[in-house]
């Protein structure tokens, strides 16, 4: 694999699963990943109306297509109140209304990051559940649990 995108589904610029995401990232050693961020991406609030009326979002079509070039995903979920933050949710479901194969059957490391001691376990479930409908291959998951304990620096200090 040669070209990966990795990006966080949180739009927050201190997140911690876009710091975990890069971490990630760093460590391939065959491939050049393109770090995407979800705030490059601006979009409307989904709504059926709205794609009537207007058709897709510029910035919805632009995040499809880096989908459609690269060889693999990787992705580190922010987890908000047990499921996806609202700016990930939103862009998932404009991609998945342009192409319901939405990560178009694309090897994926997911994972996720949290404060606390459950590392974004919800939200690894909902996404494991979810996203292997929408023709994804999960390879490998990861929850980081007390992320500022165990992440500094740029890099995981606790094995």
């Amino acid at each position: 694999m040669k070209n990966i995108i990795v990006f966080a589904g949180s739009n927050s610029s201190h997140s911690i699963n876009k710091q975990l995401a890069g971490y990630a990232s760093e460590q391939l050693k065959v491939s050049t990943p393109k770090v995407l961020d979800l705030n490059d991406y601006p979009l409307p609030v989904f709504s059926v109306d709205l794609e009537s009326e207007h058709g897709f979002p510029d910035a919805a079509i632009a995040f499809n297509d880096e989908l459609d070039q690269c060889d693999g995903i990787i992705l580190s979920l922010a987890e908000h109140n047990g499921s996806y933050t609202v700016a990930f949710k939103n862009l998932f479901d404009w991609l998945s209304r342009i192409d319901k194969n939405t990560w178009k059957g694309k090897p994926m490391l997911l994972l996720s990051a949290s404060p606390g001691g459950r590392g974004g376990k919800s939200v690894l479930e909902a996404a494991k559940s979810r996203f292997p409908l929408h023709d994804v291959q999960i390879v490998e998951t990861f929850s980081f649990p007390y992320f500022s304990d165990n992440f500094t620096a740029g890099r995981i200090v606790n094995e």
